[in-house]
């Protein structure tokens, strides 16, 4: 449900079930203190802090983190660029969630905010405490300035909230949004996590009398309204964020028990193994761990053995949210365009090699684009989804309606035989012929195509489908580039195949449209990695943004997920039902973890005793 501004975001899985009842509808007419799309919120209003804090938590010490990559830019909203990592520190939303909630959000910047009785508009009330780190208020102006800005600038940002037709100030520190349709329960709660920049700053000249420019990179110390203002940097190397010590909204009951570390540090790495390196020889505090070989076998140093750095898993984070991570052929290739090459090259991939060779047995195959959640599709449709397939049945392939949906499975040298000959089947139906050791079309041309990564870590997944695919004569190469090469070229839409993933929330709507629908297909920069242009995908979203009650919503998106599968958009890849982490043992975090969330580090805090038998990083 959320908009991933990052395009290396990486999606979490999720175990819990959600009971079928109606769509939570925050009541309307009024100022509520919280928003909610699937239940009541758990906050009332004039809660102190949420359960999952420690309130007397110390503020000390340091958090150092580490991440892949470099940046080049403070301004957060610019398409182009590798913004820097924390600035979510530095700036706010008009409301922020909770971490043992899902889709709820609690007022920040905004106090309060009042629903239409159509649902076609949202007024945001600003909180008169809320100021900027310079001393000046944050207005609704800011907010509104905001909007205009992102939406001017990003084209990614344009296609996500275009249903917004106007961002007013409608009263003294009131801004109201209206839209182009009623009944959408999801705008009200997306504009909640609208990032506000400060106007007067942006419009305002720099230390050399320049006035600044919101449509342009900048290094320069950004003043946000958040509890972490830029302290220090090394451009494209590292940060340091200092805790602001008049915060304006430390005693806020979504704030308390949080932000808990004097000082934020964030360390970038190019190289994958220098980046574990570097975490093993304590240059960083906390390693997320994606390489099932090294979560296996790469733990074996002095600092494990003797208790310094702690190994941990927490499902707490698969909880909240889906996925479908896999191969991602471009559609926009004609030779991706017949449905038949698509659904061979699945055929190709031996996931159950791949898991007993190289993931030691700890992943499952993803199997739906919500996977994880409790409405992905199985079986075959029946009782409310069968309706909605109903609705678009000439809109969608036919076998929605009498097959269900199954990754081919191999695992051994018979099975993966017998695979490559139904690809090959399927291939010589969509008019390619072998010649020699070479599948070609009628032009005499070999079908290849070429995969573009960015981690050196995925080579063997890669490797495992270009293998087998050339045992059928089909030419696949492998091609690794830098993060800010790939990034570039995602965002133009510039390759034949990526490995990446979409993630879900528990609220799907208005993002589908951003991954699957035509009207983000030639958009750049959307989430739209396939191409994906459809009628009958545009049909089913459309109806999933304005389902008026949480049994259609769940049964709409079961029959989306079936007819996104039955298309055979992707080759599925794998996913854990847990993260998997290190870190040196120098922290402390409240006895009960929120259910969404391990928290770190914002609800975990420095803990002397353990940084003292640890070594190594200072408290001060």
């Amino acid at each position: 449900m959320t908009l991933s501004t990052k395009l290396a975001a990486l999606a979490l899985t999720g175990l819990l079930a959600l009971p079928s009842h109606a769509l939570a509808q925050s009541p309307t007419g009024v100022w509520l203190h919280a928003d909610s799309l699937t239940e009541s919120p758990k906050y009332p209003e004039g809660f102190e802090h949420f359960d999952y804090v420690n309130p007397d938590a110390p503020k000390v010490g340091t958090v150092r983190v580490g991440t892949r990559g470099g940046f080049d830019t403070f301004n957060p909203i610019l398409p182009q660029g590798e913004p820097a990592s924390g600035l979510g520190l530095v700036y706010q939303t008009l409301l922020t969630p909770s971490l043992d909630e899902v889709n709820t959000s609690y007022g920040l910047l905004a106090e309060a905010m009042m629903i239409a009785a159509d649902y076609g508009s949202v007024t945001f009330r600003m909180d008169p405490e809320a100021r900027w780190h310079d001393g000046e208020p944050v207005t609704a102006e800011d907010v509104v300035w905001s909007f205009d800005k992102v939406i001017e600038l990003s084209p990614t940002s344009a296609q996500y909230y275009a249903n917004i037709t106007d961002a007013s100030v409608t009263a003294p520190g009131e801004v109201t949004f209206t839209f182009d349709q009623t009944g959408n329960r999801e705008l009200p709660h997306i504009l909640g996590q609208l990032l506000v920049l400060p106007q007067h700053w942006w419009e305002g000249t720099n230390a050399r009398g320049e006035t600044r420019n919101i449509a342009a990179s900048t290094l320069e110390a950004p003043v946000g309204s958040g509890p972490y203002e830029l302290d220090s940097f090394d451009a494209g190397r590292t940060i340091t964020y200092r805790r602001v010590e008049d915060y304006w909204a430390k005693d806020h009951p979504t704030q308390v028990g949080t932000n808990n570390f004097e000082t934020y540090q964030i360390e970038y790495f190019l190289d994958e193994s220098v980046w574990f390196e570097a975490f093993k020889g304590d240059q960083f505090d906390w390693w997320s761990e994606y390489t099932a070989r090294r979560w296996a076998t790469g733990f074996d140093f002095p600092a494990v053995a003797e208790g310094r750095v702690i190994r941990e898993e927490f499902p707490q984070d698969y909880n909240g949210n889906g996925q479908m991570t896999a191969f991602i052929p471009n559609l926009r290739r004609d030779k991706f365009q017949d449905e038949r090459v698509r659904e061979a090259l699945n055929y190709a991939f031996d996931f159950e090699e791949l898991n007993a060779t190289v993931f030691y047995e700890q992943y499952d195959r993803i199997d739906s684009y919500f996977y994880g959640l409790p409405f992905a599709s199985s079986g075959l449709p029946e009782g409310k989804e069968l309706e909605v397939l109903e609705s678009v049945r000439d809109l969608v392939p036919a076998s929605v309606f009498t097959e269900p949906y199954t990754n081919p499975v191999a695992g051994d040298p018979t099975k993966l035989r017998a695979n490559l000959r139904t690809a090959l089947g399927l291939l010589t139906e969509a008019g390619y012929t072998l010649d020699g050791n070479r599948l070609v079309d009628a032009s005499g041309t070999q079908l290849s195509f070429e995969i573009l990564m960015h981690q050196a870590s995925l080579e063997p997944i890669a490797q495992n489908l270009i293998t087998n695919l050339g045992q059928i004569g089909v030419a696949v190469t492998l091609r690794l580039v830098d993060t800010p090469q790939y990034i570039n070229r995602l965002r133009s839409f510039d390759y034949d195949m990526i490995y990446s993933s979409w993630a879900q929330s528990f609220s799907p709507g208005n993002e589908q449209r951003f991954f699957f629908g035509s009207s983000s297909a030639d958009d750049e920069g959307s989430r739209n990695y396939a191409g994906i242009a459809d009628p009958g995908i545009d049909a089913l979203i459309e109806q999933l943004v304005i389902a008026p009650d949480r049994d259609t919503q769940l049964a709409i998106t079961a029959a989306l997920d079936r007819v996104l599968l039955h298309h055979h958009f992707v080759i599925p890849g794998y996913a854990l039902t847990y993260s998997r982490t290190a870190r040196w043992d120098r922290f402390s975090r409240p006895e009960t973890l929120p259910e969404f969330s391990n928290g770190f580090p914002t609800i975990w805090w420095w803990d002397a005793d353990k940084a003292a038998k640890t070594g190594g990083a200072s408290g001060q």
